[in-house]
C-alpha cells in the first residue's frame, strides 16, 4: 500500500519537503497576464448568462452549475499565471555528505527474517539504486564507521559489527568537525539508536542546529521485539561486609512470554548461590524481583543473575547482568548507648558472639554522670581504655570515628543541644547510621520531639497515645510482629533461607512489648515490621527506615526482642534473636563509607576501554578538602601496579578526579590515598572488572523516538531502511553547501488535471441527472 508521501507526490508532482523549502511565484510575463485578464473579461458575462440559459432549472440548479465553472475558470487562471517554487539545490559533485553507520553489536541482531541489522543495512546502502549509488550522482560521500570511535572507512563491506559502546554524541560532533570546512549539505545517520554512552546529546545536537548541519537519521531493526527476555538491570550494594544477606534489586523485561514462569539464577563465578522463581508480568511491563544471596567469600565478587534463554528468543545475550560488589572482611565500628541498665543490652553480647565483622562497644548510663563501657570483640578495633571515658562523644571527631550508633532507651535531657545536633549530623552529613530502640524513655517519652533528631526519625511522633476502644490511652502494648510486604523481601528482616519459610518463622514468634505506640511514618519512609495488638486499632510501626542525607535511619520500636532467644518455649538451639540482631547491625553500618569516598563510572568495562575514578576527600570533621594530594594505586590483573594521580575538581569541594586504561581482561585493584602534608587523610579501595559486556543487547530495540528528535532538532528527517534510498532527494534541498536556484513549475501537476476532469464530468452528471441537458 502507498505510503502519505508516495500519493502526495502524484498529485502534487513533488514531495511535501519540496513544498517546505520553496518559495511560490508567478512566472507570467505580461502576455500571461494579458491572457488571464481577457479569459475573465470574457468568461465573467457568461457565466452571468450561463444560469439563464438552464431552461427549466431550478435555484439550487443554477447555483450549482455556477459553482461548477466558476471553480473551472479559477483553475484556467491558475495555469495561465505560471505558477512555480523556487528553491536552492545542491550543486552536482561540488557538495559532501557525511554517512555514518552504526559498527556495534547490536547491529548483529537478527531481528526480520533471521537476517542481522548490519547485513539488512549493508545490502540497502550498497545495492543497485541504494543510498549510497543515488547521493554519488550528486554528492561526494564521505563513510565513517562508529561505535564507541568514530573512523574514516572506503565502503561499508570494511564494517565488522563489533563494537561494544555506541556513542551517538562522538560520532556526529567527530564527523562535523572532520567536515565542517568541506561544503556539507548534511550527514546521514545509519543506525538502531542504541546509544548506550551515556554522553548527553543535547549539546552536539545544539552546535549542530547552530551551524546549519541537517542530521537524516535512517533506523534500523524492529521498534520492539517479538520474543525476548532481558535481565535490564541489577541494584546491588556495592560494599558489603562478609557474612551479610544482600538484597539485589533485579529489573526483568520480557515480550511474547506473558505469565510464564522462569528461574531466576544467582551465580558467582559459577557457583549458586541462590534461585528465585520469577513469573514473567503481561505486556511489555517490567517486574522487579528481589533477590537474596549471602556474601560469604571476601573481595570482589562478580555476581551474575541469569534467566535461562528460552525458545524463540530474538536475543539471548540480554539474558543476564553482572554485577561487582566488593565483600569487606573487616569490622563496622558501633557505639550502643542505653540510657539504662536493662535485658536487651545483656543479650546483645551473645547475639554477635563469634562476629568478628561487628565490633561494637556498650556504653550504658548507671548514674547520673556515670557509665559502664564494655566492648563486644573484637576488641582491637576500639581505642583501648581512652575510648569513651568521659561519657558519649562531645566533639565530631570523636563520634566520627563510628560508623553505626544506636540509641537505646534513653532521654533527649542525655545529651546537650550540641550533642543532638551532632548526632542528626552524624546520619546526614557524616553518612553514618543509627538505630534507636524502644524504651520508656524513648521518642516521644523521652522528650525528642522538637529536637534536631526528630527530623531524622522516618517516624512521626505522636503528641499523645493513641486510645484503646473504652478511650483510654495506650501507653504500652503487646503486639504480635510480622513483616509489611516490603519486608517480606528485605535482606535484614529474613530468618530463614526463602521468602515463604521466612514468614512461617515470623508467624510462629511469640509478641512482644511496644512501650511507644506510634502508626504513623514520614513520606518517603519505609516499614518493614508492624506490630497488631487487641487495644489498638491500627498497626505499629515495629521496624521502619528512612535515607537522611548521606545516611540511614532506623527505628526498631520494641523493649524485649531478647524473648525470642530467652522465652522458656524458645529452644536452646534457636538463633531468631541472633540472626535478627546481626542482620539490622550489618545493614545498619555495614556499607557506611570513610573519609575517602571513592566510586567508579562503570566498575565493569570492555579491555582498552577507560575507568573514570572519583574521590570525594573529608577531614576527620567531614568537612570537603580542596588542598589533599590524591593518588589511585592501580593493581593490574598480572600483579603489576601503576600510579594514578586525582586531580581536585574545581567545581565540586573535596572532589578528586582521574581515569586509567584497562589493556587487558581481568580484575583491577584501585587503592586511593589521601594525605594532606604529612598527615593521611584515609583511603578506600574499589575494583573494576574489564572483560566481555554485553550492554550493546540491552535495550537494542530500535529508538525510533530518539532518532526522530535527533532529525527534528537539526533541521532533517526520520526513514526507516525500507525508504532510507529516498533521503537522496531530500538532501539535495537541504540549502546546505554550494547551492543553485531552481524553478519547479507547479502548473502541470497532476491534480490540476484531475480537478478540471472532475469539475467539467461533475457538471455533466449534474446536467444529465437533473435533465437539464
Amino acid at each position: 500500500m502507498p505510503s502519505a508521501e508516495t500519493l502526495f507526490e502524484l498529485l502534487f508532482k513533488y514531495r511535501p519537503f519540496v513544498f517546505d523549502k520553496g518559495d511560490l511565484v508567478l512566472l507570467a510575463g505580461r502576455a500571461g497576464w494579458i491572457a488571464a485578464a481577457l479569459v475573465v473579461l470574457v468568461a465573467l458575462p457568461a457565466l452571468r448568462l450561463y444560469p439563464r440559459l438552464a431552461g427549466k432549472s431550478t435555484r439550487r440548479d443554477r447555483r450549482v452549475l455556477l459553482a461548477l465553472r466558476v471553480c473551472v475558470l479559477v483553475l484556467i487562471v491558475f495555469c495561465l499565471l505560471r505558477p512555480a517554487l523556487v528553491v536552492a539545490t545542491a550543486v552536482p559533485q561540488q557538495n559532501f555528505v557525511g554517512v555514518l553507520l552504526d559498527d556495534s553489536r547490536s547491529m548483529s541482531i537478527a531481528d526480520r527474517d533471521d537476517q542481522p541489522r548490519g547485513s539488512r543495512a549493508r545490502d540497502a546502502l550498497t545495492r543497485s539504486g541504494g543510498l549510497l549509488e543515488r547521493l554519488g550522482e550528486r554528492f561526494r560521500v564521505r563513510l565513517f564507521r562508529f561505535a564507541g570511535e568514530l573512523a574514516r572507512v572506503d565502503e561499508p563491506a570494511q564494517l565488522r559489527f563489533a563494537g561494544t559502546r555506541t556513542e551517538l554524541a562522538s560520532a556526529l560532533g567527530g564527523a562535523w568537525a572532520e567536515l565542517s570546512s568541506l561544503p556539507l549539505s548534511g550527514l546521514v545517520l545509519v543506525t538502531d539508536g542504541a546509544d548506550n554512552s551515556g554522553v548527553p546529546l543535547a549539546q552536539t545536537l545544539e552546535r549542530l542546529a547552530d551551524a546549519g548541519v541537517p542530521v537524516f537519521t535512517v533506523g534500523v531493526g524492529r521498534d520492539e521485539f517479538t520474543r525476548d527476555v532481558e535481565v535490564a538491570s541489577v541494584q546491588v550494594p556495592d560494599t558489603v561486609l562478609r557474612g551479610s544477606s544482600v538484597g539485589a534489586d533485579v529489573v526483568v523485561r520480557q515480550r511474547g512470554y506473558d505469565g510464564r514462569r522462569v528461574e531466576l539464577f544467582v551465580e558467582d563465578e559459577g557457583r549458586l548461590l541462590a534461585t528465585h522463581t520469577v513469573t514473567l508480568p503481561r505486556g511489555a511491563e517490567a517486574t522487579v524481583v528481589r533477590a537474596r544471596f549471602v556474601a560469604e567469600e571476601p573481595g570482589a565478587r562478580a555476581v551474575t543473575f541469569r534467566v535461562a534463554p528460552l525458545e524463540g528468543e530474538m536475543v539471548r545475550r540480554n539474558n543476564q547482568s553482572t554485577a561487582l560488589v566488593r565483600v569487606r572482611d573487616d569490622a563496622a565500628r558501633i557505639l550502643y548507648f542505653e540510657g539504662e541498665p536493662r535485658f536487651e543490652v545483656a543479650f546483645l553480647r551473645r547475639a554477635l558472639r563469634q562476629d568478628d565483622n561487628l565490633a561494637v562497644v556498650k556504653l550504658v548510663v548507671t548514674a547520673p554522670n556515670k557509665f559502664w563501657r564494655e566492648i563486644v570483640e573484637p576488641e582491637e578495633r576500639f581505642g583501648g581504655a581512652d575510648e569513651l571515658f568521659a561519657g558519649f562523644p562531645r566533639t565530631r571527631e570523636e563520634l566520627y570515628a563510628y560508623d553505626g550508633l544506636i540509641l537505646g532507651s534513653v532521654a533527649a535531657g542525655q545529651f546537650t543541644p550540641d550533642q543532638q545536633r551532632m548526632i542528626a549530623d552524624f546520619v546526614s552529613q557524616r553518612g553514618g547510621g543509627v538505630l534507636l530502640l524502644g524504651g520508656y524513655q524513648s521518642f516521644a517519652r523521652g522528650g525528642w520531639r522538637g529536637t534536631p533528631l526528630e527530623q531524622v526519625l522516618p517516624v512521626l511522633l505522636p503528641e499523645e497515645p493513641p486510645r484503646d476502644a473504652d478511650g483510654a490511652p495506650v501507653e504500652y502494648a503487646r503486639v504480635h510482629v510480622m513483616p509489611t510486604l516490603s519486608g517480606r523481601s528485605h535482606p535484614a528482616v529474613q530468618l530463614a533461607d526463602t521468602p515463604e519459610a521466612s514468614l512461617e518463622r515470623w508467624r510462629s514468634l511469640r509478641p512482644l512489648t511496644t512501650v511507644n505506640p506510634m502508626s504513623r511514618t514520614r513520606p518517603g519512609a519505609v516499614t518493614l515490621l508492624e506490630g497488631r495488638g487487641d487495644r489498638l486499632a491500627e498497626p505499629q510501626v515495629i521496624l521502619a527506615f528512612q535515607r537522611y542525607g548521606a545516611g540511614k535511619a532506623i527505628v526498631f520500636n520494641v523493649v524485649d526482642s531478647w524473648q525470642w532467644q530467652m522465652h522458656h518455649d524458645v529452644p536452646l538451639e534457636d538463633q531468631t534473636h541472633e540472626t535478627l540482631w546481626r542482620q539490622l547491625l550489618r545493614w545498619l553500618a555495614g556499607d557506611v563509607k570513610g573519609r575517602v569516598q571513592a566510586r567508579l563510572e562503570a566498575a565493569t568495562v570492555a579491555p582498552g576501554e577507560t575507568v573514570a575514578v572519583r574521590a570525594d576527600v573529608f577531614d576527620d570533621t567531614f568537612l570537603a578538602v580542596n588542598n589533599a594530594a590524591v593518588t589511585a594505586r592501580v593493581v593490574m590483573p598480572d600483579g603489576s601496579e601503576r600510579s594514578v594521580p586525582l586531580a581536585w575538581n574545581v567545581e565540586v569541594d573535596g572532589r578528586y578526579e582521574g581515569s586509567f586504561v584497562t589493556p587487558r581482561e581481568g580484575l583491577y585493584e584501585i587503592h586511593i590515598e589521601a594525605r594532606r602534608g604529612e598527615v593521611a587523610l584515609g583511603a578506600d579501595t574499589l575494583y573494576a572488572r574489564a572483560g566481555e559486556i554485553g550492554r550493546e543487547y540491552f535495550g537494542a530495540e530500535r529508538n525510533r523516538s530518539l532518532l526522530e528528535r535527533i532529525a527534528a532538532q537539526t533541521g532533517g528527517r526520520y526513514y526507516p531502511l525500507e525508504r532510507a534510498d529516498e533521503l537522496a532527494e531530500e538532501i539535495r534541498f537541504s540549502e546546505r553547501g554550494r547551492t543553485v536556484t531552481e524553478v519547479l513549475d507547479l502548473w502541470d501537476m497532476p491534480v490540476v488535471f484531475l480537478a478540471l476532469v472532475a469539475l467539467l464530468g461533475g457538471e455533466w452528471c449534474w446536467r444529465k441527472i437533473r435533465g437539464l441537458a
